[in-house]
This record gives structure tokens, C-alpha cells and sequence, in this order.
């Protein structure tokens, strides 16, 4: 048994439930797992954990600034250990080459290379936004051609079934199950 630290970053609340579902999956298959908002948490790694996950979601084209310093400053621990990334963003849902991109973008920035990675849509929580940013959203989802500009509901873009295949595939990667 596996004891796994999910660590995440988060604005409007998607990545942490993401980050939760992911803890949900790995008990299901008998391991332990934790997560950790890193904007509340500090920039240690937990200790005794066997394997990491970090989660940050895209704003403005950039992964959380806290997240991105984290890594850089446990890069090591993260290439010691067995480790992946996720990544939410808009982008995930129906630009794929722009949410690469993004990732592309934080490793540079923090030199680590995840072997495991996993793009998640996000959400578009217009109820959660003030007057300002709500309008802005509508308009940057309308020029890209997406009919959700309803501001009065939320759009929920993760597809669980990916967020389930990302956690087993990391699971059957770093911790196989004994024969």
C-alpha cells in the first residue's frame, strides 16, 4: 500500500475537487491518499509520502504562481519520487494544443518533467465571478465560439472518466498491484 500526496493549487475550487476524486480513486484501490491545498500548506513536501501529484489550474495562461514555486523548490523530491502533474484549464476542453502549451510552459519554468501527465477542463463558475469578470469570461468564451455564455448557471467541464483513467494509469505505472 502506497501513501500518496495530492498537492494542489486552486481558484475557483475545480482543481480541489479534482484533487479529492483523485484521493477518492487511489483509496479504491486499497492505497492512502492525501491532498494538500499548497496556497494554505507551505512549500514542504509531506512527509512519508511514496508518490506525489500536483494539480494546478491555468489563469491568464499561467499555472498558480505558488504551485510553480513549489515545485521549483522540491524539484528534486519530485524526480526522486514517483510523481505526475494535472493541469485544469479551459483550454483542456476543446484546445488541447493551447493546454499543452501551458505545461509545456511550467516545466520550463520549473525544470521538472513529469513522466505522468493529465489535462483536465475545468469549469466556468459564472455564479462564483463578480459583475467584472463574468462579463470578461462570456466574452473570451463567446470569441472562441462556445455557446455557454448563460451567466446565470455554472458550466462544469471535467470529464471524470479521464480524471479516473489518469489516477489508475498512475497507479499501474509507479505502484503496480502484486501478482
Amino acid at each position: 500500500m502506497a501513501n500518496i500526496s495530492i498537492l494542489f493549487g486552486t481558484v475557483e475550487g475545480q482543481t480541489a475537487r479534482i484533487a479529492e476524486y483523485l484521493a477518492y480513486v487511489i483509496r479504491e484501490h486499497g492505497h492512502e491518499a492525501r491532498t494538500v491545498d499548497l496556497q494554505t500548506s507551505g512549500d514542504a513536501l509531506p512527509d512519508e509520502c511514496d508518490g506525489v501529484i500536483v494539480g494546478a489550474s491555468v489563469h491568464m495562461g499561467k499555472h498558480e504562481g505558488f504551485v510553480t514555486d513549489f515545485v521549483r523548490t522540491n524539484r528534486a523530491a519530485l524526480e526522486r519520487l514517483p510523481s505526475a502533474l494535472f493541469s485544469v484549464s479551459l483550454a483542456a476542453h476543446g484546445d488541447e494544443a493551447n493546454a499543452e502549451d501551458y505545461v509545456e510552459n511550467f516545466e520550463q519554468e520549473t525544470g521538472w518533467r513529469p513522466a505522468h501527465v493529465g489535462l483536465f477542463g475545468g469549469a466556468l463558475p459564472y455564479t462564483q465571478y463578480g459583475f467584472l469578470k463574468r462579463h470578461m469570461m462570456k466574452k473570451i468564451v463567446s470569441s472562441k465560439g462556445s455557446p455557454d455564455t448563460d451567466m446565470s448557471r455554472d458550466y462544469v467541464y471535467t470529464e471524470w472518466d479521464g480524471v479516473r483513467r489518469f489516477a489508475e494509469d498512475f497507479l499501474a505505472e509507479q505502484f503496480p498491484a502484486p501478482l
